[in-house]
């Protein structure tokens, strides 16, 4: 079976798999270090004068790129909040019950209550739905300009009343 597979695939074909040192003989000499290539390619582009790289300042912001930049600060926003209530409940000291008291007691009013849960709910159900948003590109629905645009409007308005009747609960 080796010996038909040889003559149909080339004998360089088994020689890489079997011992890469055997392909070094045909390797070709580099005519200059990657030291020197990377002085060249930076001397070229600081000498044109044009920007290294696309930044954000010159485009026009849209609403897809807004979207996607909300959609990671949300993200790690949430790994972060995560993480740090995880690491409260261990650290400090007292129950949850004795700290939820401890808000009680300081007589909030309802309007500061509701805008707090408000913010803390707000990117768990914004990164909720423009996750569903991202689900639905996967299977290749709503990949269109205009359908970009309604699918955006549509996370934004079902964000902030999904947010508010979580907030009024």
């Amino acid at each position: 079976m080796a010996a038909l597979w040889l003559r149909r695939a080339g004998h360089h074909c088994l020689r890489a798999h079997l011992s890469p040192l055997l392909c070094i003989r045909n390797a070709v000499p580099l005519g200059t270090t990657a030291k020197e290539e990377m002085e060249r390619f930076w001397n070229k582009n600081t000498g044109s004068n044009r920007p290294l790289s696309p930044h954000v300042t010159i485009y026009r912001w849209s609403l897809p790129m807004v979207m996607s930049i909300c959609h990671r600060g949300t993200g790690i926003a949430l790994s972060a909040g995560v993480s740090l209530f995880g690491l409260s409940a261990l650290l400090v000291p007292g129950s949850f019950e004795s700290h939820l008291e401890l808000v009680k007691s300081l007589c909030l009013g309802p309007a500061l209550i509701h805008t707090a849960k408000f913010a803390l709910v707000f990117p768990l159900t914004y990164h909720t739905w423009n996750g569903i948003r991202h689900l639905m590109w996967d299977l290749g629905k709503g990949l269109t300009i205009s359908q970009l645009y309604q699918s955006g409007m549509i996370v934004l308005v079902l964000t902030v009343l999904s947010s508010v009747g979580l907030a009024a609960m």
